[in-house]
């Protein structure tokens, strides 16, 4: 049987593994670098670069060099998160017929799901030529925050890539399978997962081998590329001010700045101080300009101190959720390069009155976690048995008047399937309308729509008569079926909702068969 390869695909840098034996081992990428930028360049002579090569190209291509697509999968274009997108990347965003955002690079109009196979592709080539063995089958994360279609737009981007997912496990989920292998021991954990482009909180309890999450929060749109993003904009002030020059619409200069900002704040995490320093950023009638700055770890902190401070209350409400305050967590971990940043290590352990764990690098613990997982599914890791995951919105569908009346509540242990009985609200109905949503406001407008679809059919009868039993069904991949039925007729109507929004079946198969695997150096 081929090895299973665990996937931490994440927002600025991606890692493997796979199971050695009955411990994860992470697998080096091409360049002998254990974690991967999440980055893909596209050069003017056609050529596709993936990594470290296309992490290079970034100032000299920026255009034609797209990073943070994770920010990207499964949003629509006129989303606030793509519009604050919009301002920050050097790439073009456009619509696509249905809504979502698009990447154009040139002539070429690109889905996040392809770019993410790219990154995909690169990292099976990588395992296979580690291993020796062709890779078929992953285990790949995605932040706990992460919808319906953001979850679905993930798989599909493996499937382009040649990978059958055998599972898609949440990320601070999988840390804790990591720690849990390691650690051995019954406890309640709490795991902050703050990496490039997302933040995740989970509550969960280890007990004889059952993972058995209690609750999770976060924010798909907080990480560490908003702190370089303040860095940057404090340069770019910084530099107006000396020189009278503005530099936030050259994306060559601004690329050379923000490569300069995620070095600054690295930096800071061992040192009190670091210097940026940029030769020839900007020419004038006077002259070459330079940018050439200190700074101090107590400045950064006053940079970006707000955006760990957003985290305490998303923690606050994953612990009331789970009926638990943080005198009851045993253990905190913490995962995602960002958790490295002693004010932020500082505040979590605080807030939970104990030192986080840092046993296990932040950055390959997830990437590990996913490789227990695949142990877990061959057979091959037995004292892991179970792991229950719960589901991190409310799901359930539009009533009059704006209503929304919930089915499955956030924080349900997946996966679920329930069924709620509805009715006609019009005399002699013979068509219903199911649209299902995913939110916590009682208004339906001010929820996401995941999808529609019609029951027809129905016999004429007055309002109030006919019953219709619409079921939700969570798979433990977190991907959601609905169905509805009408009981005197029998007649059904189901919906995956993966039509909603993103590739259709047809283009992600299109995508597929057109899809060219990484290239491996000295093979055809």
């Amino acid at each position: 049987m081929s090895p299973i390869i665990g996937i931490d695909l994440g927002t600025t840098y991606s890692c493997i593994a796979y199971l050695n034996g009955n411990k994860p081992e992470v697998i080096p990428n091409l360049d002998g670098h254990l974690v991967t930028p999440s980055a893909v360049s596209f050069t003017a002579d056609g050529q596709i670069l993936v990594g470290n090569v296309a992490q290079r190209q970034a100032v000299a291509n920026p255009e034609r060099t797209v990073t943070a697509v994770k920010r990207l999968i499964g949003r629509k274009f006129d989303s606030p998160e793509v519009e604050e997108a919009k301002k920050r990347v050097p790439y073009r965003l456009v619509p696509a017929s249905n809504g979502d955002v698009m990447i154009a690079i040139d002539n070429q109009i690109i889905s996040p799901q392809e770019i993410s196979s790219l990154i995909l592709s690169y990292l099976k080539a990588c395992a296979e030529a580690y291993l020796g063995e062709r890779i078929n089958e992953a285990v790949i994360t995605v932040p706990a925050h992460f919808n319906d279609h953001q979850r679905q737009a993930t798989k599909d981007a493996a499937y382009i890539a040649g990978l059958e997912v055998l599972r898609v496990i949440n990320e601070p989920t999988a840390a804790s399978l990591a720690f849990g292998l390691e650690a051995n021991k019954n406890c309640t954990v709490a795991v902050f997962d703050m990496g490039g482009g997302t933040f995740d909180i989970t509550i969960l309890e280890i007990q004889d081998g059952i993972f058995h999450v209690l609750s999770t929060n976060g924010d798909t749109y907080l990480g560490g590329e908003d702190f370089d993003n303040r860095i940057v904009a404090w340069l770019l002030d910084e530099f107006k001010k000396e020189s009278g020059l503005d530099l936030s619409a050259d994306k060559f200069s601004l690329q050379r700045i923000r490569e300069a900002a995620e070095r600054a704040k690295r930096e800071l995490s061992f040192v009190l101080e670091t210097e940026i320093n940029l030769p020839f950023i900007a020419i004038d009638e006077t002259g070459s300009k330079h940018i050439f700055k200190k700074l101090s770890r107590a400045k950064l902190e006053d940079l970006t101190r707000d955006l760990i401070w957003k985290t305490i209350p998303l923690i606050e409400q994953a612990l009331a959720d789970a009926r638990l305050s943080p005198k009851n967590i045993d253990e905190v971990i913490l995962v995602g390069g960002q958790t490295r940043m002693p004010y932020l290590r500082q505040v979590i352990a605080e807030f939970f009155n104990q030192e986080p764990r840092t046993g296990i690098d932040p950055d390959l613990i997830v990437a590990m976690g996913a490789a227990v997982q695949s142990g877990i599914i061959k057979g091959q890791i037995t004292d892991l048995a179970l792991l229950l995951d719960v589901t991190p919105f409310s799901l359930g569908i539009e009533t009059e008047n704006d209503g929304y009346q919930v089915i499955i509540e956030k924080n349900t242990t997946i996966p679920t399937r329930k069924t709620m009985a509805f009715t006609t609200v019009e005399h002699n109905q013979v068509r219903v309308r199911i649209h299902v949503l995913e939110g916590e406001n009682p208004l339906a407008s001010q929820n996401k729509s995941l999808g529609w679809f019609d029951l027809i059919g129905l016999e004429p009868a007055p309002a109030g008569v006919p019953q219709i039993d619409v079921t939700f069904e969570i798979d433990a991949d977190g991907l959601l079926r609905v169905s509805a039925r009408e009981a005197a007729t029998g007649r059904e109507q189901s919906m995956e909702i993966h039509y909603a929004a993103g590739l259709s079946r047809g283009e992600v198969a299109a995508l597929k068969e057109r899809h060219r695997p990484f290239a491996l150096p000295g093979k055809k």
